[in-house]
């Protein structure tokens, strides 16, 4: 299930994020990649106690509780805390690479199973080229460069790679998100017939078919959740 989230961040706080991470002291964005990442990763990113990364990671996390697609997607039980990349210049790429199958928060260490990873883009496309988010589905490749602002939900599982940015500069936001449901078929029944109570209740209101099938989802999370 790969998802595009519109508007994570609305405009004006793109800009913000924008303008605090122009002054922003990047790092390589090597270190704390697995021995098989690191093989390819050859980007920057923010130290995670790093100021305006924690500015950018409040902004992000707000988006995310404010937005129902993603709420219903993901059902998030926990997010491993928002970190920052940029590619540009020299460092400017990760390629064929699946993320780790656990993180550890660093303020407390606690674990966080990586169901889900999720690309929230900080840069217009106009504004670089290459730096394709390209994700591998079914033996296909998918491409993504979406709107600043705009975000991307996609499991974990998958081999994923950003291609090379040959103008300008990408800036990003990633993290990954802990499901209350594990199981990626069960999210996706539940995430199907969500939308589809939505839709019946816009067309019909919530007559009893509607509320029936409500019920029927919320019992659905009550047996697979996980809280």
């Amino acid at each position: 299930m790969l998802i595009q989230l519109p508007d994570v961040l609305v405009a004006d706080e793109v800009r913000h994020a924008r303008q605090l991470l122009a002054t922003a002291s990047w790092a390589d964005g090597r270190p704390g990649a697995g021995s098989q990442a690191i093989q390819v990763k050859n980007n920057e990113q923010l130290a995670h106690t790093d100021p305006v990364a924690q500015a950018v990671r409040e902004m992000v996390l707000r988006g995310l509780d404010r937005n129902p697609l993603f709420l219903t997607a993901a059902l998030p039980k926990r997010i491993f805390p928002p970190r920052m990349n940029r590619y540009s210049g020299a460092s400017n790429f990760y390629g064929d690479h699946v993320d780790g199958s656990v993180r550890f928060t660093p303020e407390s260490g606690q674990r966080v199973r990586t169901d889900l990873s999720c690309t929230v883009f900080l840069t217009d496309p106009k504004d670089y080229e290459g730096g394709e988010l390209v994700i591998q589905e079914s033996g296909a490749s998918r491409a993504f460069k979406l709107p600043a602002g705009h975000a991307i939900l996609y499991p974990a599982t998958h081999v994923h790679q950003v291609t090379p940015v040959t103008r300008g500069e990408r800036v990003a936001c990633f993290f990954w998100v802990e499901s209350m449901v594990r199981s990626a078929e069960q999210r996706q029944l539940l995430f199907d017939l969500d939308m589809a109570v939505m839709r019946l209740r816009r067309n019909h209101g919530d007559d009893a078919d509607t509320v029936s099938l409500t019920g029927t989802y919320h019992n659905l999370l009550r047996m697979w959740g996980d809280t």
